[in-house]
């Protein structure tokens, strides 16, 4: 039995030790030979995750690059805009996308030149909805940055239709996939947008440290970023002082000497993911997930995630009632091998390839009894 609910954090699949620790052994081994063949090798063990990631999201050949992760990637896009972009306009984001991202835009603002404009949750609700977000969306946004999937409730944002009406109102369109990338469906040539950013972890099995950025071919010309380094360029021996000149690809958001471990690392976790099929990754998380919900609605726990499969990623947040300590929830459920974490009031569960129905069930008794019991505490 695997108690692991732990896909919205790290997430495993079957054989990853195995797996992730013969392709570290393997890089060891080209690592430390004393020959010459190191950058050739590493370089295109990066390369070969880079076009992994190219191939899962149907992204434009030499249009995606590494990063160490998602913030370092926003970073990078950011600085490298033509002024012009975002300088006196607004920059609109979602009141729960990821924190970290908000915390660099907000510290970035007063440097471009921009107005961070944060579209808040409805008080008593769990998401930002969409037609909230269009409504804050008129033609003086520069930029808008989506989050496909929430870390906070699961929530799936209509991708497609945020992203033409930006269109219409001429706003760049990015979007975070982190949480829902390798359980949800997503396609730049299917749902064009400007860019993406996104980590290796969670549902890709990855390892932290294996960020990409995606950015349109169109967009990618014009940029010019303000983090650069040697390799940077079309040739990054070309170490003439006085000519500089960015590569004509993504690369341009290469700075220095590529960290490659992560992305050794994360490679088995993209293989084992397009080799299942997202589809069927996708089908096994709804029924697990459809099956914790509808314990917790019999039971009377509120859901803080959507109901519809279609408007939710691979998580189901439970709501836990008030006076029930969640870190002594955690602890007492991690005490019976079942995995999961929460924020603050909020238990995160998400069920992924190796948590079977057997421990579902363990994990809907436990939390019967830890929380029946508390409530009969309380009263």
């Amino acid at each position: 039995m695997s108690g692991y609910f732990l896909y919205h954090s790290i997430g495993t699949f079957p054989g990853k030790a195995k797996r992730m620790a013969s392709a570290l052994s393997e890089f060891s081994a080209i690592w430390s030979a004393e020959d010459d063949g190191q950058w050739p090798a590493a370089l295109a063990a990066r390369q070969r995750f880079i076009d992994a990631w190219s191939r899962l999201i149907d992204a434009p050949k030499n249009s995606l690059t590494a990063a160490e992760n998602v913030t370092a990637a926003l970073y990078s896009l950011i600085g490298g805009l033509p002024r012009e972009r975002l300088a006196g306009k607004r920059l609109l984001v979602a009141g729960d996308c990821f924190p970290s991202l908000h915390f660099l835009l907000a510290g970035l603002a007063d440097r471009f030149g921009y107005t961070l404009d944060t579209v808040p949750l409805r008080p008593g609700e769990s998401w930002v909805r969409d037609e909230d977000f269009l409504a804050h969306w008129q033609d003086d946004v520069g930029l808008a940055l989506l989050t496909f999937v929430t870390s906070t409730a699961s929530h799936r944002c209509d991708v497609a239709r945020l992203a033409a009406h930006g269109r219409k109102m001429g706003s760049l369109v990015g979007v975070d996939i982190t949480q829902g990338v390798g359980v949800a469906p997503f396609s730049v040539s299917a749902t064009p947008v400007d860019f993406v950013v996104s980590s290796s972890l969670k549902w890709l099995c990855g390892a932290s440290g294996a960020g990409i950025l995606q950015v349109a071919p169109d967009l990618l010309k014009a940029c010019q970023p303000e983090l650069r380094g040697w390799f940077s360029q079309e040739n990054p021996f070309s170490w003439g002082l006085d000519r500089f000149a960015f590569a004509s690809d993504a690369r341009r958001f290469d700075h220095g000497t590529p960290a490659i471990l992560a992305s050794v690392a994360s490679q088995p976790g993209l293989d084992w993911v397009m080799q299942t099929g997202i589809d069927t990754v996708a089908a096994r998380n709804v029924a697990m997930s459809e099956k914790i919900i509808g314990h917790a609605l019999e039971n009377g726990w509120a859901v803080r995630s959507p109901l519809d499969a279609t408007q939710r990623g691979g998580s189901v947040m439970l709501i836990l009632p008030a006076g029930i300590d969640p870190v002594a929830v955690v602890a007492r459920l991690r005490a019976e091998q079942l995995y999961c974490d929460a924020r603050g009031s909020t238990l995160r569960l998400s069920p992924g390839p190796v948590t079977d129905d057997a421990s579902i069930d363990a994990l809907i008794a436990k939390l019967q009894n830890l929380i029946g019991r508390e409530e009969r505490r309380a009263s």
